[in-house]
Parts: C-alpha cells; sequence; structure tokens
C-alpha cells in the first residue's frame, strides 16, 4: 500500500501526519510511504530523517501519483481533493460535523475518507484515539499561555523579602485536556480547583490534587464520554453559578465542547467583570466559538483587565510531540486498515465503519 503525506496547506498548521519514527515502522511492516519534501520542517522533521527512514521524498506535483493512500492533519482543499483519484483513501481530521460542503467534495470525488475524530471511543481504538492524544497537548499548552500571561508566579514561594502566595487556577471541563491542564497546572505549583458538570469525573479530579467544584449543575454522560448539552435553564444556573466563584481565580481554562456543535457558553461578559484585573482565561473551546462570551477565535483580547486568549489549534504550537503522537494513531489506524500492508476494508467492523465518512463503492 502506497502512502502519501503531503505538507499541511491550512494556515498555522504546522505539524504532520507521520514522522520519521513511525515511517520506520510502516515501512519494516509492508507500506511503503511517500512525503512531500518539507512536510515535516515545521514540526522538527527534516527530509533527510524521512529518507534515513525508508520513506521516499516527491515533490507536490508527483506526490499522489500512484498512492493508494494520503495520511494528512487537517482537511484538504479543494484543489487537493481533485487531485486523488477515486478509490484513494484518506485519513485526517475532515470535520464530518461541520464541513458538509468538504465532504460531498471528497464523495463526488470518489474518496474513501476516514475521519480521525470519528475514530469509535472503544477499546479496541485507543491507540488511533487522535481527538485524546491532541487534547493532552492543548490542555498542557494552555496552562502555559495562561503562566505566561497572568503577572504572577504559579508557586507558592517563601523568601527573604515575605511569601508570595500560589496562583489559584480554575480548570472548567474534566476530560483528557482539563484533566491535562489540571496536572500541569499542579506541577508549576498553582492551587487548581476542576469543574465538570459529570459527576463520574470528581474523582479523577481529585486523584490529581485538584478540588472539585461543585455548582450544583449536573448530568450524565453520553456514549462517547461526553456530557449532555445543559437545558437552556441548567446553563443560566451554570453560568449565574460561575459568576459567584470565578472571582476567585486568577488563570481559568475551559475546555468544554460538544462534538459537531458550537460551544456552551459558560462564562459570561458579567462573570469576567467581576474578575480581578490581571487574571487570564485561556478557552481551549475558541475553535467552535468559545465558552467565554467575550472569546474572540484565533486572537487575544482584553476586557476590564482581564485576558481572554482564544488562541486556535493549539496542538500545532507543539508541533513536534504533537505529531509524533498523531503519527501514532495515524500508523495504528493505517494498520487495522491494512495489515502488512495489504488494503483490507472490513465494513463489518466497528472502527473501519464507525470511521469512514465516504464510502466510493456505495456512493453514501
Amino acid at each position: 500500500m502506497r502512502v502519501a503525506v503531503p505538507k499541511e496547506t491550512a494556515a498555522g498548521e504546522r505539524r504532520v501526519a507521520l514522522v520519521p519514527e513511525t515511517v520506520s515502522k510502516l515501512t519494516s511492516s509492508g507500506f511503503e510511504i511517500r512525503v512531500e519534501r518539507g512536510a515535516g520542517e515545521s514540526a522538527g522533521f527534516p527530509d533527510a530523517d524521512y529518507e534515513a527512514a525508508g520513506g521516499e521524498l516527491a515533490d507536490a506535483d508527483g506526490l499522489l501519483v500512484g498512492a493508494n493512500a494520503v495520511a494528512r492533519v487537517a482537511r484538504p482543499s479543494p484543489e487537493e481533493v481533485a487531485k486523488m483519484a477515486s478509490g484513494t483513501v484518506l485519513i485526517g481530521f475532515l470535520q464530518p460535523l461541520t464541513d458538509a460542503d468538504g465532504i460531498a467534495r471528497l464523495r463526488e470525488q470518489g474518496v474513501v475518507a476516514f475521519a480521525m475524530e470519528s475514530i469509535p471511543r472503544i477499546t479496541r481504538a485507543q491507540s488511533m484515539d487522535a481527538l485524546s492524544s491532541q487534547a493532552t497537548v492543548a490542555g498542557y499548552k494552555a496552562v502555559l499561555l495562561a503562566a505566561d500571561r497572568v503577572p504572577k508566579l504559579f508557586p507558592m514561594l517563601m523568601t527573604a523579602a515575605g511569601t508570595i502566595a500560589p496562583v489559584r487556577a480554575l480548570v472548567i471541563g474534566a476530560g483528557v485536556a482539563g484533566l491535562q491542564a489540571i496536572a500541569t497546572a499542579r506541577r508549576l505549583g498553582a492551587v487548581v480547583s476542576g469543574f465538570d458538570v459529570r459527576p463520574a469525573v470528581k474523582e479523577q479530579v481529585e486523584s490529581l490534587g485538584a478540588a472539585f467544584l461543585d455548582l450544583g449543575v449536573s448530568t450524565e454522560e453520553t456514549e462517547g464520554g461526553y456530557a449532555r448539552e445543559l437545558t437552556p435553564e441548567e446553563q443560566e444556573r451554570q453560568q449565574a453559578a460561575l459568576e459567584q466563584r470565578i472571582p476567585d481565580f486568577d488563570v481559568v481554562v475551559t475546555t468544554a465542547a460538544v462534538p459537531g456543535r458550537p460551544a456552551p457558553k459558560l462564562i459570561p461578559a458579567t462573570a469576567v467583570e467581576r474578575m480581578r484585573p490581571g487574571s487570564v482565561i485561556v478557552d481551549l473551546a475558541a475553535e467552535t466559538g468559545g465558552n467565554c462570551e467575550l472569546t474572540v477565535p484565533g486572537e487575544i483580547v482584553e476586557h476590564r483587565g482581564v485576558t481572554i486568549d482564544g488562541t486556535t489549534n493549539l496542538p500545532s504550537l507543539m508541533a513536534f510531540h504533537a505529531s509524533q503522537l498523531y503519527s501514532r494513531n495515524v500508523a495504528a489506524l493505517l494498520q487495522h486498515l491494512a495489515p502488512n500492508g495489504d488494503l483490507k476494508l472490513d465494513w463489518d467492523d466497528e472502527i473501519t465503519a464507525g470511521a469512514c465518512v465516504t464510502r466510493a463503492e456505495t456512493g453514501t
């Protein structure tokens, strides 16, 4: 099976779908890997490393010639889709719930597309769970961004000039990103609280040394591990409770998201206005509108002395390790779809069927 790895073209995207370490393992398992020149440079992987790992370098014009599969990070542009032959397997973050035009374009081209965000959350697919691997990086980076912007030291320090109190941090949402944010803030010395509407995660929050913030609002967990979307009345109660508690914190990291839907608004402008000047909010849900009413996706804004960081695509800011983790997820999926490099699509398999968003042979 010939796999092409293009250089990412999305604005600000520095990751690469396969790194040399994974290329070496795939080539020894029966795959042929062709990498576009410069594809890994932004992530810290030079072309020479790909050649040493057994990959073949190619220019953009010849990259897809004879390719059976394309592995990438972000969804392809219309021009890139047009170059794919019918029956080509495509793997990447394809946004199937929000990019209807892009999915239709792949279907019309006859591409057999597998969306990494659609990998079923089952035990057998854990090694392919790119949402979790990238959320781990995002949660870590979010706390570093907050630490850089808050005008305080995170840990408590006892000095000759007196004692400095530690930063008080709140992490909203205790999924993979939230738990990593809690762990990172704790390592930096902050006093950390975590909040989630799913009571079941209380033990996980406390196991990391954080206090669980009980706001009196809770809901059940869905099959995919996400929280059920709150009703308007529950959202109002949650916002009111947060508005009362948020002034206690110097740093707030929000991670709440609902797949395929705009991010729930958890922090109203009135709550931000009650925070102390110098406080920081890092909104990991900025790409889908943000958890804070004042978040501007892709921008860092200040409101009455409070910084709201809406930086998007945080994993790309740590492209080396984000690519390394994502590459392992992609390789695991490739080996599942093509054992020993021989493509065998079993549509009765839960992983194959669940991750596929377009199937050329059925036109669906």
